[in-house]
């Protein structure tokens, strides 16, 4: 067995133990479905009343606005933060273009609202983000190209020329058209259905996780265009389909308007036939140097697409009830589907004996009585009968006032429960009168929002920021092109690459209606305050300090661009001297032009002294070759 089909085998073995494939959790995010779609319990009985409460889906919608307000209404889905005074301007783009990249090139509203739909029913979201590469061809033209020019450009692979014009001249030139095929990538951001995801059972996080996978159908062309360089046979990949295809969690997601009722589609078209794609990530030492590393491999069946080491994995999670030490945790469809069951039972239960109370029961003597009169029923209806008292009603026990407590009592449970009341739901007459004080109005609604906004936080901590930062890494690794778009009104060159790796985000939270009700009463305070202070002459407030309080406070009502309603104040003149500073500087001024006199006297003079210097030393040279010169002729001359 070599050393691919062994970690293969691995694999497959990771898959059938893994959390997600089947199971407990399986089953309870299958029940989570049916309930949320209100779907039967399968207990019904004929002739009885059949009705299903909505409790989950109830609850679910309602905290669903609440969390997207919170994250969606505004530009900024995160801020970074500089690592040094030098990565502020880096630190500004970088926030500017990862919130562009999410909510721009992907659609980010979307992504957030599926991501937390799954979050808030079936225990954890999963989103997958990635670098994705795909071919982008240029179209380019030149032109007088001398031979030499023309043979180097067409020598290049990646050149393919579709026109060709020779020109003849003192020699031959060429004007071509040619297309260079180039690569480009761009951040890729998609949800991942909860019950396409698997992790191995002793997993806290996706990080610490010895093994995750993305299990995804798809079509034997889709997997031509993901792996060009795979030669491969569908007749290599199986029979296309298997188990996974007929999960019963995975069947319950199409159950509310019977789209699972569907064939295996495209069997009989070969470049449209279905497989199951498995994208595992697994740690392994598979190059047997003793320490594991991570690894990608990409599989149907036994068909092995690649087999590449990587550095992380690309999928974020998020749980709105996190159980320390453990991936998975717990929805708000687990908190409230027993309160479902419920008040389904005692629904049921008042409805039929509505029904009963209106249609009534009969006690009949049997041939005392025709059936058929007793059996139409209709205003004015005679019934036959052959003896008095033939016909007599049965009595109805009437309604107990206990049921309609009770229901009452179990929307109690689920406002404790899930965070959720008549409050957040809308305003509640009984609780907000004309006699309820604003604060009390806000009392009231920070405390029944508290658990969304935990939930909230949550998410913010241990979803939304590290796949803000997964964002970040990729384009810092990936996105070595400048860009050019259009940042905060402007036109901006954006260069990932060159940003700082040691920045981090911070996740913008927004709070609850009550806080910005409070937040904005505090900022209107403050500039009123300002206001009469500058008026007053009070040197306690300047026209940017004016200007930073009219920005906190248009942004705390929603609007994001404070430059649609507010001017930047010009920046200060420089006070003017007084006389005395005045005739001071005049002063120092008139001592700095003497001294610059005595200073150039002084130069002057020392120049001379150098001149006079040098003039010395030239004469006494002169004068020693001459002593030299007369030596030389008074020396006697030896004869013989």
């Amino acid at each position: 067995m070599s050393d691919e089909e062994e970690l293969l085998s691995r694999i497959r073995s990771e898959i059938t133990d893994a959390i997600g494939y089947d199971g407990e959790v399986s089953e309870q995010r299958e029940k989570a479905q049916e309930y949320y779609y209100a779907l039967p319990f399968g207990n019904e009985v004929d002739g009885r009343s059949q009705y299903v409460d909505s409790t989950v889906q109830d609850t679910i919608e309602w905290i669903k606005p609440s969390l997207m307000r919170i994250f969606g209404s505004g530009d900024e889905f995160v801020k970074f933060t500089p690592h040094g005074p030098e990565d502020v301007k880096t630190a500004e783009q970088a926030t500017d273009y990862v919130n562009y990249v999410f909510s721009k090139d992907n659609n980010g509203w979307e992504i957030l609202y599926s991501w937390f739909h799954d979050a808030l029913l079936q225990k954890n979201g999963i989103v997958k983000v990635w670098w994705d590469e795909y071919p982008d061809p240029q179209r380019e033209e030149y032109h007088n190209l001398t031979q030499m020019e023309h043979d180097v450009l067409i020598s290049n692979p990646d050149i393919e020329v579709i026109e060709r014009e020779e020109i003849y001249l003192d020699e031959t030139l060429y004007n071509i058209v040619v297309i260079r095929q180039e690569t480009n990538g761009k951040i890729s951001i998609e949800n991942v259905p909860p019950d396409e995801f698997l992790i191995s059972k002793e997993a806290k996080s996706i990080e610490e996780a010895r093994f995750v996978c993305h299990r995804v159908r798809k079509t034997v062309s889709e997997l031509r265009q993901m792996y060009p360089d795979q030669d491969f046979d569908p007749e290599e990949l199986g029979a296309g389909y298997d188990e996974e295809t007929y999960n019963a969690e995975r069947l319950a997601r199409y159950a509310f308007d019977d789209s699972s009722n569907y064939g295996w589609g495209g069997a009989e078209e070969e470049a449209l036939r279905e497989y199951w794609l498995h994208e595992s990530f697994i740690k392994t030492d598979y190059n047997d140097d003793g320490i594991a590393e991570l690894r990608k491999i990409c599989h149907v069946g036994d068909y092995v697409f690649s087999n590449e080491e990587v550095d992380n994995k690309p999928f974020v999670s998020i749980t709105p009830l996190k159980i320390p030490h453990k991936f998975f945790g717990l929805s708000i469809a687990d908190l409230v589907m027993d309160l479902q069951l419920i008040k389904s039972t005692l629904m049921r239960n008042l409805m039929d004996n509505a029904y009963n109370q209106n249609f009534g029961r009969y006690a009949v003597l049997e041939g005392q009585a025709n059936l058929d009169d007793l059996l139409t029923q209709r205003p004015g209806g005679i019934v036959r009968v052959k003896s008095p008292n033939a016909v007599t009603p049965l009595a109805t026990p009437p309604l107990e006032p206990y049921s309609f407590q009770m229901l009452g009592y179990l929307d109690e449970v689920r406002e404790s429960r899930s965070g959720v009341n008549k409050n957040t739901q809308g305003v509640n007459a009984d609780a907000l009168t004309s006699h309820t004080t604003a604060t009390a109005v806000n009392a009231v609604m920070t405390n029944a929002q508290s658990r969304v906004e935990l939930i909230a936080r949550q998410f913010a901590e241990t979803g939304v920021k590290g796949l803000m930062n997964k964002i970040y890494e990729l384009l810092l690794k990936n996105q070595d092109k400048e860009r050019v778009v259009m940042l905060r009104n402007e036109w901006v060159q954006v260069r990932p690459d060159m940003w700082n790796d040691k920045m981090d985000c911070t996740v913008s939270v927004a709070l609850g209606n009550g806080s910005k009700d409070q937040q904005m009463q505090h900022l209107s305070q403050m500039l009123s305050f300002a206001g009469q202070a500058m008026s007053g002459g009070l040197p306690i407030v300047t026209p940017q300090n004016m200007y930073n309080l009219g920005a906190a406070l248009i942004k705390a009502m929603g609007y994001q661009n404070v430059d649609d309603f507010l001017t930047p104040p010009p920046p200060p003149q420089p006070q003017q001297p007084s006389p005395e500073q005045q005739m001071q500087q005049m002063e120092l001024q008139n001592k700095q032009k003497e001294l610059e006199i005595k200073q150039g006297e002084l130069q002057v003079k020392m120049m001379k002294v150098q001149q006079e210097a040098a003039d010395d030393a030239v004469s006494n040279q002169l004068k020693a070759a001459e002593l030299s010169l007369e030596a030389q002729q008074n020396r006697p001359v030896a004869i013989g």
